[in-house]
């Protein structure tokens, strides 16, 4: 299951209890397809809008944590589109943490790295001194 963050926007004009109803039907909407609800926030509150929204200068503000399957947030996106209520929504996919720290690479120790160079040289040289010998007798 993945991690998401839904925010949406409530109409001012709805009242308290329809606004109440309006945050357990979206909460509900999650469980009843396999999700699961860390945290639901409504301490933002009514608060003015950047822009004005259908001539509305004023919004309700809800911030929910959930956990879902893949296939839920297109479900959720569907039913605030199609709730009057509800002025604007998004839902985002929040990532895993990951560590800032890079793993170390494991090297050899010094002396690993120089003995095996000093093996391979010697056997070099001696092949080209072991080609010009046959060489010069078969003239």
């Amino acid at each position: 299951m993945n991690r998401y963050e839904m925010f949406y926007i409530i109409d001012t004009g709805l009242e308290e209890t329809a606004r109440k109803e309006l945050i357990e039907k979206v909460s509900a909407l999650i469980v009843n397809n396999g999700g699961e609800i860390e945290k639901v926030d409504e301490t933002w509150g009514k608060r003015r809008l950047a822009y004005a929204i259908d001539y509305k200068t004023e919004g309700w503000y809800v911030l929910v944590n959930f956990k879902a399957p893949a296939e839920l947030p297109r479900e959720i996106e569907r039913n605030l589109q199609i709730n009057e209520n509800v002025l604007r929504y998004l839902v985002v996919k929040l990532e895993e943490k990951r560590s800032a720290v890079k793993p170390r690479a494991v090297r050899p120790a010094p002396a690993e790295e120089a003995a095996p160079a000093e093996e391979a040289a010697p056997a070099v040289e001696a092949a080209p001194a072991a080609e010009a010998a046959p060489a010069e007798t078969a003239e």
